[in-house]
């Protein structure tokens, strides 16, 4: 049977949708793979022959714009009419049929295995580790994914440019957790990160202002191996709850940063480059003598430790052409190492913008084309 409109002739749609809507269309999408407008188109052919369905809450909608074939367009249009429907509840229908007939594909209820562990790690500060490390944490959760993102550099970046606070010296952390100094839960000092499609999936373990000494009291402890496995032990109570834990990790070689290594190990029965290290680096010189330096820390640890760190890839992050000959050989470099490079991070002024808001970059500029390239980096670490 032809179709009756050409589905390579499209035409912007607009309609207005409640975000909880939106959300669900984003997310089932991706979790299926599927493009969001042949998804809609999907609906929207399914709605028109059926004879019946339930009304959709459309109150507080917003601008929801997608492409369709034109000859559907039309039908969906009539066919809103015919029923004496607004054609925003036909739209608002029509992918409610979709998401009904499309059920998300992951299981319910708890995880019955921990969550995977990406460690973003660089010992070359100002190559963007944080707004990669919390760009990608945003696109695992936009997904569907349960994402927790942890703070783990004492300057604490991350947490002030998401708009949050660090954390008191007087108060519980992850630092005093690790030290056995607090009692309590570490899950209650996590916090929702707010604003995007990944809202309800992404929270923030926060800094706080006391980080500074764990190095050197992790250096004097007398205790065995906790110099290796203090974090893991801490965030071992909260795996079952998340499908990806993301470490934004200090620009360092001491004590803290071998926990976040550790943690971000093979463990036995898992599959391998499931969990790991993340490089953000920069398109010049500098970047890959920092690298030599951590993948001689990697190779001790493992040496030392008899486990097996592995290195899911590189992100070439605020990558300019027009810096010339350095920016692009140095890029060759990088895409000719043993591990792939995830992504190439352009140098654009809409991350800035969003670090100065205080705002998470999927949520401030979703459509950006740095936001897409955190998702693409974020669906290759998946796999």
């Amino acid at each position: 049977m032809t179709a009756p409109y050409d589905p390579d002739d499209r035409e912007k749609v607009v309609a207005k949708l409640p975000a909880s809507l939106r959300r669900e269309l984003k997310v089932r999408a991706a979790e299926l793979g599927e493009d969001i407008q042949d998804a809609v188109t999907a609906g929207v052919t399914a709605w028109i022959d059926l004879e019946e369905h339930p009304a959709v809450d459309t109150s507080g909608g917003t601008s929801f714009a997608t492409y369709l074939p034109v000859g559907l367009y039309g039908r969906l249009k009539a066919a809103s009419a015919a029923r004496k429907l607004s054609y925003n509840q036909g739209v608002a229908q029509s992918i409610r049929h979709w998401l009904d007939a499309h059920p998300s594909p992951r299981p319910a209820g708890p995880r019955t295995s921990g969550a995977r562990r990406i460690v973003f790690g660089n010992q070359k500060g100002g190559v963007g580790k944080t707004s990669v490390s919390a760009g990608v944490a945003q696109a695992f959760a936009e997904t569907g994914q349960r994402t927790l993102l942890v703070d783990f550099d004492p300057q604490g970046h991350l947490t002030r440019q998401l708009g949050y606070q660090m954390l008191e010296v007087e108060d519980p952390s992850l630092a005093k957790h690790m030290l056995g100094e607090t009692s309590g839960l570490v899950r209650d000092l996590f916090v929702p990160i707010e604003g995007g499609d990944f809202e309800g999936r992404l929270w923030l373990l926060p800094s706080c202002k006391d980080a500074f000494l764990l190095d050197a009291k992790l250096a004097t402890t007398r205790a065995v191996r906790i110099k290796e496995t203090a974090l893991e032990r801490v965030l071992n109570e909260v795996e079952q709850d998340f499908d990806f834990i993301v470490i934004d990790c200090p620009p360092s070689l001491g004590y803290t940063m071998d926990t976040a290594l550790y943690y971000g190990r093979t463990r036995k029965n898992e599959v391998e480059g499931m969990s790991g290290l993340v490089v953000p680096v920069q398109a010049e010189d500098s970047s890959g003598d920092a690298y030599d330096m951590l993948a001689d820390q990697v190779d001790d640890l493992c040496e030392d430790l008899k486990v097996d760190i592995g290195t899911v890839g590189f992100v070439v992050n605020l990558y300019d052409a027009r810096n010339g000959y350095i920016a692009t050989s140095s890029l060759e470099s990088w895409q000719s190492m043993d591990e792939p490079v995830l992504g190439v991070v352009p140098e654009l002024k809409e991350q800035r913008e969003a670090v100065r808001s205080k705002k998470p970059l999927l949520a401030y500029e979703p459509d950006c084309e740095q936001a897409q390239v955190m998702r693409s980096i974020a669906k290759r670490i998946k796999g």
